[in-house]
């Protein structure tokens, strides 16, 4: 793989504390950001192209996600985030009239939230760093939101642009954000969707800032056909907070619910040699927090900080579908803890080479044992 210089287009900005791997080097092209949802291409969700690659042989398959089952066998078992995409955008006016752009991030504790500020460019935002501890910035409908102090990670660090915030909203917030909120996009999407755009099909529960967007593909006749397989779907919770991509910004904690039954069916699972398939990093991410050192996984609900590393192995899935990420992305460590530098190297220049498309209404990339 060249070892071009490293590009993307969201922000990048250098922080003290990094995630400790180096991450795949490469340059994205603008024209494989995908800017649009493919049914607004003319295709229905589950006619985007999906990379099946094989971590036992490092060979690679093409094909288009709705025959996603040819590579699944009975007993396999997919874990699926159920998280809906909030309207978490909101407009927002400093005290000295300057329009800004509040994103919503995690609900914590206390109702407080963590929050990004952003300020607006020629087609997009940009994160907004010039704020004080204090001040209160003005939302629609009277609504105010009042950042106390930076988030800390779970190193003691401060982060450069999350701010612990409160929020003073004249109405419950589902319907609040659904009067007045929009979904967050940055600027490879080039205009607004409806918020059913940034959906799966199995939403339980809202929750994201961001769409957990590796299950995006899937349709009703899609599931249906898997089960009708003898494949097994197994639901959780982790509600996604904004992205992290600056430069590898290190993750923040966001919310995760795993239910016993899934924790159940996860070690039958695994105790019977079968494969287990995380649809997204987010679902890695809550099941690795719940997954002791001995491969068990047990049910638990909270906040988790848990950040996964090659250094650190990947202890309760062997498979993973997912999006392609940026360089520099922090999910791509999470990547090399299942499938190694080298078979990443393989698939990316193999996506590069076919013309895939990134981001959350992308391509997609199944990664099998």
């Amino acid at each position: 793989m060249n070892k071009l210089a490293l590009s993307s287009s969201k922000e990048q900005h250098t922080v003290g504390e990094t995630l400790p791997s180096l991450l795949l080097p490469f340059s994205l092209p603008v024209e494989l950001e995908a800017e649009m949802p493919p049914e607004a291409r003319g295709l229905s969700r589950d006619e985007v192209r999906l990379m099946v690659s094989s971590l036992r042989t490092n060979s690679v398959t093409h094909t288009q996600f709705r025959q996603i089952g040819d590579f699944l066998e009975a007993g396999d078992t997919l874990i699926i985030n159920t998280s809906g995409t909030l309207n978490a955008a909101l407009p927002a006016i400093r005290a000295d009239s300057t329009p800004l752009e509040l994103h919503l991030s995690t609900h914590l504790p206390a109702d407080l939230w963590t929050v990004e500020m952003r300020a607006y460019t020629e087609n997009a935002t940009r994160p907004f760093s010039e704020v004080q501890p204090g001040e209160t910035f003005q939302l629609p409908a009277g609504a105010r939101a009042t950042l106390h102090a930076p988030y800390r990670y779970s190193n003691g660090q401060p982060s450069w642009r999350l701010w612990i915030a409160s929020l003073d909203l004249p109405l419950p917030l589902l319907p609040y954000l659904a009067e007045h909120g929009s979904p967050i996009h940055y600027r490879y999407v080039k205009q607004s969707w409806p918020s059913s755009s940034y959906q799966s099909v199995y939403v339980t529960e809202m929750g994201s800032a961001e769409m957990p967007s590796a299950g995006r593909a899937f349709t009703p006749e899609v599931l249906t056909g898997l089960i009708a397989r003898g494949i097994q779907i197994a639901p959780l919770l982790l509600h996604t907070g904004v992205a992290s991509l600056e430069n590898q910004e290190l993750p923040y904690e966001e919310y995760y619910r795993v239910p016993a039954s899934t924790a159940r069916l996860v070690n039958s699972a695994r105790e019977a040699g079968q494969r287990l398939i995380a649809v997204g990093t987010t679902v890695v991410r809550a099941l690795e927090t719940v997954t002791d050192a001995h491969g068990q996984t047990h049910p638990g609900e909270g906040w988790t900080d848990v950040i996964i590393t090659p250094q650190r192995g990947i202890r309760a899935v062997n498979g993973l579908l997912t999006g392609l990420h940026e360089p520099l992305s922090t999910h791509l460590a999470m990547l090399e803890a299942l499938a190694g530098r080298a078979h990443l190297e393989i698939t990316y220049r193999e996506a590069l080479k076919e013309r895939y498309l990134w981001h959350e209404f992308g391509d997609l990339h199944l990664i099998l044992p």
